[in-house]
């Protein structure tokens, strides 16, 4: 199980540099699903090493992508340290107490969605008005944070069950 979750997380980092530097939809428009991944990380993990492989996973993304250096690590690492407490806010404190994953088959399409717009909606409030950095209008900032918040969210559901537990797995 292991062994398929890395190959899976690394496939997705792979398929995000891809889409960071080859397909640019427009510049209102950052299709990013790095905060999902960072959700969906094994509960059992401390937020220091939540942490740590959000800065790596982010220093990776942006080493290969054209953006700026950083920048992924500057919206991922604030997703990683709030991420215990938007599972909290979402799914309640019984599902960090029993070290259960985040499932949508547990959790429910509605509980996932939001907890996968919030992250998304925490980490474009970071990742956009940096790399707009006072050179754009606040109304283009606004405007593509909420169009790369929605259309990454939605692409984010996908992924989550990508990388959600397999129950059926679980008991071979």
């Amino acid at each position: 199980m292991r062994q398929r979750y890395l190959l899976t997380w690394v496939i997705l980092t792979v398929i995000q540099i891809l889409l960071g530097g080859l397909l640019n939809l427009s510049q209102y428009v950052v299709l990013c699903f790095l905060p999902v991944m960072i959700m969906s990380l094994p509960i059992t993990f401390s937020t220091f090493v939540l942490m740590l492989i959000a800065f790596a996973t982010g220093f990776v993304v942006d080493f290969f992508t054209n953006g700026l250096l950083g920048l992924n690590i500057c919206a991922l690492v604030p997703v990683a340290l709030a991420r215990n407490w938007l599972i909290r806010l979402v799914f309640g404190s019984e599902l960090l107490s029993r070290q259960e994953d985040i499932s949508i088959h547990k959790q429910g399409p509605a509980k996932v969605l939001l907890a996968i717009l919030l992250a998304n909606t925490l980490f474009f409030a970071v990742f956009v008005p940096v790399d707009c950095a006072g050179t754009r209008p606040f109304a283009f900032v606004a405007l593509r944070m909420v169009i790369s918040t929605i259309l990454s969210t939605l692409v984010s559901y996908y992924v989550a069950g990508v990388l959600a537990p397999r129950e059926a797995e679980r008991w071979r």
